[in-house]
């Protein structure tokens, strides 16, 4: 009890000025977790609903790799302390797929409603990453031909679902981003072993007929 208590203290763990202390959260994903991840990009200091790369239409800003690549995510606790350790206010980006969970995303509204109906339905959901715009339910890594394979077998799919597969990434909480806080709306149990996360052929079909039966827009943002 004491282990795991010890644990929760180091992901919830807030700085002097009272917002959770990123590089903490940044080790339990990559040492205890293993999932891979590595420092975004931060948003525009003089702007922040832009991004500091040097897309002018970034439409992710703060959220996303940039220096370094995607390909250096990792699971090492050295370098998450040494890339932390130097830029402490830096997003957390985690590499999807592989040894780290897959993810399928919606905008926020519909992703709302879409979870009480699957509440009310007795679907069981791991967790789910929220930011202001869009939610990101965590599942099970996927590849390019499941996903295929399933998204064909559907009659309709709403176009402003986005599949967060192998190669892809995803900024994680207490992440602040130029589209605001990145937050857990369904936050991982604590503990040693990483969060159990649904199969996405389960997450797809449920979502899918959780919009259709509620009659739910999701417009494509």
């Amino acid at each position: 009890m004491r282990e795991i208590l010890g644990r929760r203290r180091r992901l919830l763990s807030q700085r002097s000025d009272g917002r959770p202390e990123l590089i903490g959260a940044a080790l339990t994903y990559a040492t205890q977790w293993q999932w891979p991840v590595l420092p975004g990009v931060a948003a525009d200091p003089e702007g922040h609903s832009r991004c500091s790369c040097p897309d002018p239409e970034c439409t992710v800003p703060g959220a996303h790799p940039f220096d370094p690549g995607l390909l250096a995510a990792t699971t090492d606790g050295r370098m998450v302390r040494w890339w932390w350790g130097n830029r402490p206010t830096a997003p957390i980006v985690m590499a999807t797929g592989g040894r780290a969970p897959c993810a399928v995303s919606l905008p926020a509204l519909p992703a709302a409603r879409a979870l009480k109906a699957l509440d009310r339905s007795g679907m069981r959901l791991g967790p789910v990453v929220a930011s202001p715009t869009r939610w990101a339910i965590l599942v099970k890594p996927y590849s390019m031909e499941q996903l295929g394979e399933l998204l064909y077998a559907k009659d309709f799919v709403p176009g402003s679902l986005r599949f967060h597969g192998e190669g892809g990434y995803l900024a994680l909480p207490p992440s602040g981003t130029g589209q605001g806080e990145i937050r857990w709306e369904r936050a991982p149990l604590p503990g040693s072993a990483s969060p159990w996360v649904p199969d996405v052929e389960a997450v797809v079909d449920a979502v899918v007929e959780a919009l259709t039966r509620t009659g739910v827009s999701a417009p494509e943002l």
